[in-house]
């Protein structure tokens, strides 16, 4: 009698090189002598979930899917249920919605690892799908995936590169107590923290040191995951840190980033520290954080990259320039994949290192796409620097890839360089997360390339967490300050 084909053969879902590293990675459970592997996935805010498997059931898992709940998609960032799950369409007037139903997770064997920090327990990157095979309409990594492919029928292959500014901090008080404890909707106070350095003195040897034992595991660690670290670095706030990374391919690079966040956090909090994402804490003295991303296209078939141009007095070549004018064109729309929360759009202030408009140049810190290389410079790249570090790794490198792509096939040039970026006349960023979500709800080629289902529902998803934001408020709602609210700090700071 021959055995039914599993989940993953059904749906024709692995490759042979797939198929060969599950195989690797059953032999290496046995070696490694390990214990659990957590199945993870992203979900929409970026945020990292997973669920701990036995190995028994791990095995199972990696060669037939396993079952998870839909509920943390339908959840925003304080776990309210946005849509009304339990009614015909799920709220969302899909079928496939109603009643909240299980997904398959698939497991990308190319993902694997074993985590420094747990020991005996593996790691691996899981994608979603409908139960009939269907990827599933909200998970991000399928979404980059689609983009990526109609990058490849160009003949091109993405690469990026990842800076990404954090803050440190002392653990003050590691108990819980009740005003800790939030509810669906609304979170609970963070814990109490102290800072790690004082701040404010760019690079300082000492300053630095003081950290450098949480450096160390963290350098550590990220090594032992293949994660690509360059540079770990103290910047401007108090305990500012920024890491960048080795350029990878861009799904590669999205994982990457998804895994450092998660661990770094977990690091940190099992050594008696602490670390967030968030942008601007809401405390005294923090300077915003931001996530530069560096980006190329390079030949699919020879790595070479297609963005360094051939003559002297070129920046970039004129396939760069071409996605240049596209990412430029589809800045404002996009915003919102670069900076999705509320707190994100305080870094968007005039001589702040972050930018203030769609503009470009060349070296330049104050401009929003800031070019470096040139002539026969291998590593020519753009750096666009209006991402927050809590952005969705997922969807920031979708909406640089769909509107560069834009730019490339209808040919679009950029504008002259900025001299003096922050008085240029560049269309301006979106000045908050309402702004940024009306211009993506009019903008055709994001509804063309992630679709309406996916473009609707996060404009409900997003809408929903400025409204809870804007009722905290309450009667003062009309006189928003430059001070970071409460109610930003509660929601962010423990949650990314």
């Amino acid at each position: 009698m021959s055995t039914p084909p599993t989940f993953i053969e059904k749906h024709g879902l692995w490759s042979d090189d797939e198929r060969r590293l599950a195989a690797e990675i059953v032999r290496r459970l046995q070696t490694e002598k390990l214990r659990y592997v957590r199945l993870a996935w992203g979900d929409t805010h970026g945020y990292c979930r997973a669920k701990t498997l036995t190995v028994p059931a791990f095995v199972s898992a990696l060669t037939g899917g396993y079952n998870i709940g839909v509920a943390t998609t339908t959840l925003d960032s304080a776990g309210a249920r946005v849509f009304a799950s339990f009614t015909r369409g799920g709220g969302m007037g899909l079928d496939e919605m109603t009643g909240s139903p299980n997904l398959t997770v698939v497991a990308d064997p190319t993902t694997f690892r074993i985590l420094p920090w747990a020991p005996g327990t593996g790691w691996i990157l899981c994608d979603e799908y409908f139960n009939d095979g269907r990827p599933f309409h909200f998970a991000p990594r399928q979404l980059l995936r689609k983009a990526l492919r109609k990058l490849g029928e160009h003949g091109f292959a993405g690469i990026i590169g990842a800076e990404i500014e954090w803050y440190l901090f002392r653990v003050a008080d590691d108990h819980l107590g009740e005003d800790n404890i939030g509810a669906p909707g609304t979170r609970g106070r963070p814990i109490r923290t102290l800072p790690a350095e004082p701040g404010y003195h760019y690079h300082s040897e000492s300053n630095m040191d003081l950290m450098q034992g949480v450096f160390d595991a963290l350098g550590d660690a990220f090594e032992a995951l293949g994660l690509g670290l360059r540079s770990i670095e103290n910047e401007w706030g108090p305990g500012q840190v920024e890491c960048t990374f080795a350029p990878r391919a861009a799904l590669e690079a999205a994982d990457n980033v998804l895994l450092f966040r998660t661990a770094t956090r977990q690091i940190c909090r099992r050594l008696g520290h602490f670390a967030t994402f968030m942008s601007r804490p809401a405390l005294k003295g923090y300077y915003p954080s931001g996530w530069h991303l560096h980006q190329s296209l390079t030949d699919a078939a020879s790595g070479k990259n297609l963005f360094t141009p051939q003559t002297a007095d070129q920046r970039l070549s004129a396939l760069g320039q071409h996605y240049l004018g596209g990412v430029l064109a589809y800045a404002v729309p996009g915003t919102v994949f670069a900076t999705p929360t509320v707190n994100g759009y305080r870094r968007f202030r005039p001589n702040s290192l972050a930018p203030d408009r769609a503009g470009w140049a060349y070296d330049n810190r104050g401009a929003m796409i800031r070019v470096l290389g040139g002539p026969d410079d291998a590593a020519t790249r753009l750096e666009n620097r209006a991402g927050e570090p809590a952005a969705n790794p997922y969807l920031y490198i979708l909406s640089q890839v769909v509107s560069g792509l834009a730019g490339v096939e209808t040919k679009l040039a950029p504008p002259p360089a900025d001299d003096a970026p922050y008085a240029a006349e560049r269309p301006p960023l979106p000045k908050s997360l309402p702004d940024a979500l009306d211009a993506l709800d009019r903008e055709p080629l994001f509804r063309r390339a992630l679709g309406d289902i996916f473009i609707d529902y996060f404009l409900k998803l997003k809408r929903t967490e400025f409204a809870r934001y804007q009722n905290s408020l309450g009667e003062d709602a009309a006189l928003q300050t430059d001070d970071v609210s409460t109610w930003e700090q509660n929601e962010y700071f423990d949650f990314f």
